[in-house]
């Protein structure tokens, strides 16, 4: 029998998902990894099995603990400019949809697997703004709910990426959103 683990997985696992969302995959070293999670090498590779395994896992509770809430709180507001208001009031930084934009460009394209995972986070989101926009009314145009999505995650990368004026943006604009939302997107 083994030696039992001297460290909780859950946390790792947690704290590697932000610190793929502070600085991306390729921008961490297995050294970096060791390093700021505090485990031997050797019980990163056994435990996870590389560093992409780690990163899976990582992703995977990013989406678990962050997007898929977030999904839910949008979903259960009563319109959709409320459940955009909800969305970009969601902290910056940690994990969820940082990690999910990092995730989304970055390794997506090259990695199946990553690809899937967002596929089906950008569809939880997407069904989130839809049910957001409620039933009462006029159907949404198509694609209103990936739209209104897309509209979100260029905001908050734009957030992200330290631009003062989208802050102020998301401010200026919510107000008004009504006027410009389609019809079914307004609460009636």
């Amino acid at each position: 029998m083994g030696r039992p683990r001297g460290f909780d997985e859950a946390a790792v696992v947690q704290s590697a998902a932000e610190l793929f969302a502070e600085r991306s995959y390729d921008g961490i070293s297995i050294d970096d990894l060791v390093t700021h999670l505090g485990l031997h090498r050797n019980s990163l590779y056994k435990t996870f099995g590389s560093k992409r395994g780690l990163y899976l896992a990582a992703l995977r509770w990013s989406l678990d603990q962050g997007v898929t809430p977030l999904a839910d709180r949008i979903a259960h507001a009563p319109d959709a400019v409320e459940g955009l208001r909800i969305a970009l009031a969601a902290p910056v930084g940690g994990a969820g949809l940082e990690l999910l934009l990092l995730a989304s460009v970055e390794r997506a394209p090259v990695d199946t697997e990553v690809a899937e995972i967002v596929d089906r986070a950008f569809a939880a989101l997407d069904s989130a703004t839809a049910a957001a926009m409620g039933t009462d009314g006029p159907a949404p145009p198509p694609g209103a709910a990936v739209a209104l999505t897309a509209l979100l995650l260029g905001l908050r990368l734009r957030t992200r990426s330290g631009d003062p004026a989208a802050a102020d943006a998301v401010n200026d604009a919510c107000p008004r959103w009504p006027s410009v939302l389609p019809s079914a997107a307004r609460q009636p």
